[in-house]
């Protein structure tokens, strides 16, 4: 059921409102950073208006999970503390755990799956809390850690579903309606709805009229079924690169607040996140993750559906450079600048160099060639040339397919 702040009249759910966020705010004061909003002409010129990137990428431990983990821990009475905090994470939440409770003097131990991220795992220990890996995903990290917690008397640190941890988040909104005053729609990256749940309680209670979006990995889409459901609702399986929305169960808390004061949530692929995330390097200069980019991804996937001025959310920026790299390939690819092509050309002297003068012509980049002879495809007189180029981008490709089929020759995609 929808409630109010008493306050303000505004957005609430359960115990959280705008006096739990704005006291977070206070509390983060000297801790957590207010994070750059940076105005982005080329997405605003995509977008058809204006665009602002909000970005929590460059927030301490570099995701926005830095605020919610210090509320909560910071919160915790002495006896609490002496007993130390374990939390279940695939990064983020993580690092934000270890640096608050490295602050606070806490010893804490962190859950993780196993193929973290290495950055991630480096960080969390160099803030000085133990990793312990589990198989599987953020779900079975949080059973191991509640098994913990009921050995040691440990205190699990929840890394969304507790009012400390949705005020802290929260307090991006805060912030995000302050650097965008005209604001109108505010899309956020979401996985348990941490983030999303504090967002759009703040935003609401201040600005109801403003629309919240949240935004799921396809392959890791828990909301949108659960809100048809009515209630969180499990997923069987999940299979995505964006580890840090990989969540298969919604929180009793974010749920509500998601369910009651949220607009929107939709969905982005792979290919989506992969050029959000290559056109955030190459654009905007900003290094993120997949799950960062999810914002932006779906902004790029629906120009035109939502009011501006908007603001995208950089959740994070944690990513591993060896991940990078290949989500900068396959987001190349998915963005036409790779050009796969089998070529018939004649089996004579100077076939080849013909061939390739004609590629180097049209302004493409020979990445590989391979040649085959023998193929039943082939006349005998023919060889089969593999290129793999570089290209511009898809326009300049159907201009390389084309020259080569204007000078003859046959061309495979």
């Amino acid at each position: 059921m929808r409630t109010t702040d008493p306050e303000t009249g505004g957005a609430r759910v359960g115990p959280v409102g705008l006096a739990e966020i704005r006291a977070a705010r206070e509390l983060l004061r000297g801790v957590a950073i207010e994070t750059p909003m940076e105005e982005s002409r080329w997405l605003s010129a995509v977008v058809g208006g204006p665009v602002h990137l909000k970005c929590e990428n460059l927030q301490r431990t570099g995701s926005f999970k830095a605020r919610g983990a210090y509320v909560r821990i910071a919160r915790l009475a002495p006896e609490e503390r002496a007993r130390g905090v374990v939390a279940a994470s695939a990064g983020n939440h993580a690092q934000g755990v270890a640096l608050a409770a490295q602050q606070l003097g806490i010893p804490a131990t962190v859950f993780m799956p196993e193929g973290a991220p290495i950055p991630k795992e480096k960080a969390t220990r160099g803030y000085g809390a133990d990793v312990v890996f589990v198989r599987g995903y953020l779900e079975q990290c949080l059973v191991a850690a509640q098994e913990f917690a009921d050995r040691t008397g440990a205190v699990l640190i929840h890394p969304f579903d507790h009012a400390d941890v949705v005020a802290g988040q929260g307090t991006a909104g805060l912030e995000l309606l302050e650097q965008v005053p005209d604001v109108e729609t505010v899309v956020v990256p979401t996985g348990g709805g941490g983030l999303l749940a504090g967002v759009a309680l703040a935003v609401k209670a201040l600005k109801p009229e403003v629309s919240v979006i949240g935004v799921q990995a396809k392959g890791a889409a828990a909301y949108p079924g659960s809100l048809t459901a009515g209630a969180p609702t499990p997923l069987a399986e999940m299979k995505t690169m964006a580890d840090g929305i990989a969540v298969g169960l919604p929180g009793e808390l974010t749920f509500a607040a998601v369910r009651d004061h949220v607009d929107e949530v939709v969905t982005v692929t792979e290919e989506e996140m992969s050029r959000a995330l290559l056109a955030l390097v190459e654009r905007a200069k900003m290094v993120v993750e997949p799950a960062g980019a999810a914002a932006v991804a779906a902004l790029l996937a629906r120009p035109t559906a939502y009011r501006t001025p908007a603001v995208a959310v950089l959740s994070g920026g944690n990513i591993d450079p060896i991940l990078l790299g290949k989500v900068i390939q396959h987001g190349m690819a998915a963005a036409g600048r790779y050009l796969n092509l089998h070529v018939n050309i004649p089996d004579q002297p100077g076939g080849l160099a013909r061939l390739l003068a004609e590629v180097g012509e049209s302004g493409a980049n020979v990445l590989e060639v391979a040649h085959e002879r023998i193929s039943p495809s082939l006349n005998l007189d023919e060889v089969d040339v593999h290129l793999q180029l570089e290209t511009r981008g898809e326009q300049h490709a159907a201009l390389v397919v084309g020259r080569l089929r204007e000078r003859g020759y046959r061309v495979l995609e």
